[in-house]
């Protein structure tokens, strides 16, 4: 049965990353799912795509106390405004993986296995302001942490790690995936003690 198991694990094919990192010069808060879902998810070209998931409906209640400010008539996300939005906010946005191994074919971060963790020290060394990572989901907070050892924070929290003599304030946010029981409206309220005590609002 392991052995069986084994050969189907090898058959997978492995999946990069297909976006690039967005890393504003001046971004002060980097924001690190773990990987982007199938494309046949996609709503558009760019993070956080799936209309499932909540991550721009969030900002959007945040913000502009509209859920939908970045939604399309069409149900889809409207990805100029988002990105202008990240532009003007400072918030840089990536995975933790960079390559994965998909053992379901959906978004479930229970079925992803890494195969190549992204380097995080890279973008941040684009981007001398930002000295806050914000991960969401425990996926992401489970590689972060592989690479550098810190101690986890509470959903909702921070703690702090060290990367390349850097002091980064890692924060904990509730998952934007419906699958997360919590109400967007709570998520939200989250979200907002996060960028407030980043002075991003």
């Amino acid at each position: 049965m392991t052995s069986d198991n084994h050969i189907t694990h090898c058959d997978i094919p492995v999946e990069h990353h297909p976006l690039r990192p967005f890393l504003p010069s001046d971004g002060r808060l980097l924001m690190l799912g773990s990987f982007p879902p199938p494309m046949s998810k996609w709503s558009m070209n760019f993070f956080y795509p799936n209309k499932q998931n909540d991550m721009w409906r969030i900002m959007g209640l945040l913000f502009f106390g509209d859920k939908d400010h970045f939604t399309l008539p069409d149900g889809r996300f409207d990805q100029p405004l988002v990105e202008s939005f990240c532009h003007n906010r400072k918030i840089a946005i990536f995975d933790t993986a960079s390559a994965v191994k998909r053992l379901n074919n959906d978004a479930s971060d229970k079925f992803l296995v890494v195969v190549q963790k992204s380097d995080i020290a890279a973008m941040l060394a684009s981007m001398p302001h930002c000295n806050a990572i914000a991960v969401t989901g425990q996926k992401a907070l489970d590689t972060i942490l592989d690479t550098y050892p810190a101690t986890p924070p509470a959903i909702g929290s921070h703690t702090e790690l060290t990367i390349d003599d850097r002091t980064i304030r890692l924060y904990r946010m509730p998952s934007s995936s419906r699958a997360y029981p919590l109400a967007i409206e709570k998520k939200a309220a989250e979200y907002e003690k996060m960028f407030r005590l980043e002075g991003l609002i």
